[in-house]
């Protein structure tokens, strides 16, 4: 999952985005409002936490041209303004959470969580393909009951995968969740973190079935064939 993180403290930013990486979410940071509204308009995010207060432009103007443009990526205000009527603003502007400065990173990372599974449509909070589960609260998967070591990026392919699974996944789709603005990309580097996955599937019903020229799928296998 790709998050963009608007923040321009860049030591809360920095705290932020590595706890996140470290549950293998696959993070953005900007500092300013204007850079918000940039990468906004040209990336695509599974979620957005977003400061208000920021330089060159706020963020409740971000949230609006950003709901103005129809987007329905989820919205979490973070920020020092708790009054009610900042809540009461930020809510009608189209967020949909508000956590005020000071926090717990648990309470962040379990809104993230929950606003997650309502945006992938996967209320439960474990996906289960087979014998392949994961769990959405722990950011673990299992298969046959054993953990199953990835690394962030294979972690990031598959969880791209199981959400969708028994549908097609673009490669292009697959480009955008597992590599962040910073990250140099190559074309073809999905296709290696795929193959590796591929391996630690192997001997279980769960296959990542290519389908050429449009990307691939996570289906369950079946032992007549069907």
């Amino acid at each position: 999952m790709r998050l963009l993180l608007v923040e321009d403290n860049r030591q809360l930013s920095d705290w932020i985005a590595k706890t996140l990486r470290s549950d293998k979410y696959t993070v953005d940071c900007v500092y300013s409002g204007d850079d918000a509204d940039h990468v906004l308009r040209t990336e695509e995010y599974a979620l957005v936490i977003l400061d208000l207060a920021l330089p060159k432009l706020g963020g409740l103007e971000i949230l609006r041209k950003l709901r103005a443009r129809r987007s329905a990526v989820p919205v979490i205000i973070l920020t020092a303004n708790d009054s009610l009527d900042a809540r009461v603003a930020g809510l009608n502007s189209g967020a949909d959470d508000y956590l005020a400065k000071p926090f717990e990173m648990t309470e962040l990372e379990a809104r993230i969580r929950a606003h997650l599974r309502r945006a992938n449509t996967h209320q439960q909070v474990v996906v289960q393909c087979g014998a392949l589960a994961f769990d959405s609260n722990s950011r673990q998967f299992t298969l046959a009951g054993e953990p199953l070591a990835l690394t962030a990026r294979e972690h990031a392919v598959l969880e791209t995968l199981i959400l969708r699974a028994g549908s097609t996944v673009s490669k292009a789709t697959l480009t955008t969740t597992v590599f962040g603005f910073d990250d140099e990309a190559n074309p073809n580097a999905i296709e290696i973190y795929v193959h590796r996955v591929r391996k630690k599937l192997a001997g279980s019903d769960i296959a990542i079935v290519t389908l050429r020229g449009l990307g691939y799928v996570l289906s369950e296998e079946h032992p007549n064939g069907d």
